[in-house]
């Protein structure tokens, strides 16, 4: 009796045994698994955000890009009035019979 005791003391030690280490294995497995769903899900947010900054540049490079047209055409209509100017000047002066043509 003393044999079956120590007899079946040992097998159930040795089934706590595996089944702890069976239970730590899935318990890891399980947490690798979590572990990767969550890097990948950080992964796919940080490049949405990437994206939507490069987005964001592109707009900003655009926009940059038509003030720039529109500042040129500014730019040429302030000339041909400065000349316009200059000579509606020099049309006064003649008109009051000044001698200074600037």
């Amino acid at each position: 009796m003393d044999k079956d005791f120590v007899f079946m003391a040992a097998i159930i030690g040795a089934i706590s045994g595996i089944s702890s280490n069976l239970l730590g294995w899935i318990g890891r497995s399980r947490t690798v698994k979590q572990d990767t769903q969550e890097d990948a899900s950080k992964g796919a947010v940080l490049k949405t955000d990437v994206d939507y900054i490069k987005r964001g540049v592109d707009e900003v490079r655009l926009e940059q890009r038509m003030q720039g047209k529109a500042f040129e055409a500014l730019s040429g209509q302030v000339i041909r009035l400065e000349e316009s100017v200059k000579q509606a000047h020099k049309r006064i002066n003649r008109l009051d019979g000044s001698k200074d043509d600037n």
